[in-house]
């Protein structure tokens, strides 16, 4: 006879909490020097150790949450990696720098302006290659910019726009054009004629002339392309400064708060005074939007709602500019 068989269960044995012991510690610690200092691949971590990829991602993923890994992120104090994150999430840009503003220290306009020349000649000389042609704005900010660079890669360099009028248009007034051109040992296109003119028919003559005629025959060419924004204000956009009293009153009532490139926007970033553009001399809106990339400079509180402006004609994939624009286009 088949005795029954018992349906009772024996008490399981209670499986003890996990204890981290020495030798798992420094086993984990090897790892995590392996992963993050030398660039081994958890593949060839788990062959070495002889246990499976999987348990060498547990134990580096416990390991963080323990806090036996602690990682650290650390930037130059000047740049604000927070705010470029969410900066260039928020705009959908491919380069995005944000450096904290100097606008309250002494000096802080000029220290701003300087300090962003010296981040977009960074930024240059970390993007730009041999296969690029680089084209420049005129403008304080570039001429900053021309002062801090001392390393570019091989290239042509196309100044996009003519000089303020309020300046005598001499090799000083492109000498940042010039510069890049020399750190980059690669020909130049300088443009010797001011930004804005008096008629449309002066402006036509002006492009036409050799030197001028050969620099714009280079804009399709340019590849990365660095440009400023202007404020509508005094000393904060070099069409203003050039009109009379009545244009720039004028244009105010008709909504402009921005200046790219001599053309005139409103608070949505559309076109204000089209008529201006028979009379300027530097690269179209069109011809802005099939170059690759476009980076705009924009530096001061002052600047933000023109900065805005700017962004949203969809003409950039990139900026660098201050915390003080940055906190005014992530509200």
């Amino acid at each position: 006879m088949v005795g029954a068989m018992s349906t009772q269960r024996r008490p399981r044995v209670g499986r003890p909490p996990h204890h981290t012991g020495p030798e798992e510690l420094v086993q984990t610690a090897a790892m995590a020097r392996r992963f993050y200092l030398e660039g081994r691949s958890k593949t060839e971590i788990a062959e070495e150790f002889g246990i499976s990829r999987f348990k060498v991602a547990r134990m580096l993923e416990t390991a963080l949450n323990n806090g036996l890994i602690r990682l650290e992120v650390r930037l130059p104090a000047e740049l604000d990696a927070e705010r470029s994150d969410a900066l260039r999430t928020r705009y959908n840009l491919r380069h995005c720098v944000v450096f904290t503003s100097a606008e309250q220290d002494p000096g802080g306009a000029v220290l701003a302006t300087q300090r962003l020349g010296a981040v977009a000649a960074g930024l240059l000389t970390e993007i730009v290659t041999e296969t690029d042609v680089l084209g420049l704005v005129w403008g304080p900010e570039i001429e900053a910019l021309g002062r801090e660079l001392t390393v570019l890669a091989r290239c042509r360099v196309v100044q996009l726009c003519g000089v303020t009028p309020l300046r005598p248009v001499d090799n000083n007034a492109v000498e940042a054009v010039r510069r890049a051109a020399s750190v980059a040992r690669g020909p130049v296109y300088p443009i010797h004629a001011p930004l804005l003119l008096p008629d449309g028919a002066t402006a036509q003559l002006l492009r036409q002339q050799p030197g001028i005629a050969e620099a714009v025959s280079q804009f399709h060419h340019v590849t990365k392309a660095i440009v400023s924004v202007g404020a509508w204000g005094p000393g904060l956009s070099t069409i203003y400064d050039a009109l009379s009293d009545t244009e720039r009153e004028q244009y105010r009532r008709q909504g402009t708060c921005a200046e790219v490139v001599g053309q005139l926007l409103d608070t949505d970033g559309h076109p204000v005074a089209p008529e201006l553009t028979a009379r300027i001399i530097a690269i179209s809106f069109d011809e802005l939007r099939r170059l690759p990339d476009v980076i705009l400079l924009a530096d001061g509180a002052e600047r933000a709602a023109a900065t805005s402006a700017a962004l949203k004609t969809g003409l950039f994939n990139g900026i660098v500019t201050n915390t003080a624009v940055a906190e005014h286009l992530l509200r």
